[in-house]
């Protein structure tokens, strides 16, 4: 995986975006599939942005004796309290959403596709699939969205 830093170019808002290679980035920029989640504008490049490389391993540590220079500013400043209360209803609201759900783990792309061609009786499902195997199904007009909060699995809950 790799993460861009992105900003639209009519307001240039910030954000991250994470994408399986540059070349995939590319690919759904070029297929108008990134777009700004603050405006929802297309038109979105990528921002400047400075990598974190660790020191070669030819080089020495820098001498404790050393003045440490001042801290860098951080890259991403820390959410303000009323973005962590709506986060955190929205896992709330997930949770719920998962109660009336079935897991169904690595089968998802298969059981969506079923329950869409009448194979299988239609319930509400969670589970995994590849970027890939979302695509595929949203081509063929089956309603997928992705969970907003990571789950665990229920076989590796507590």
């Amino acid at each position: 995986m790799i993460v861009f830093d992105l900003q639209c170019a009519p307001v240039g808002h910030r954000f991250e975006g994470w994408f399986g290679s540059s070349a995939e980035y590319e690919d759904q920029c070029a297929r108008g599939l990134v777009s700004c989640p603050s405006c929802g504008s297309p038109d979105v490049t990528k921002a400047v942005m400075a990598p974190n490389l660790g020191r070669k391993g030819n080089q020495l540590a820098v001498a404790a004796s050393k003045p440490e220079a001042a801290p860098q500013a951080m890259a991403h400043a820390p959410l303000p309290p009323e973005a962590v209360a709506m986060l955190k209803a929205v896992a709330a609201m997930q949770a719920v959403a998962i109660k009336s759900s079935t897991w169904v783990g690595e089968k998802f792309a298969d059981d969506a596709r079923a329950m869409h061609y009448g194979e299988k009786d239609a319930a509400a499902i969670h589970g995994k699939a590849t970027l890939d195997e979302a695509r595929e199904l949203i081509e063929e007009g089956i309603a997928v969205a992705p969970l907003l909060v990571p789950v665990v699995p229920p076989e590796e809950a507590n």
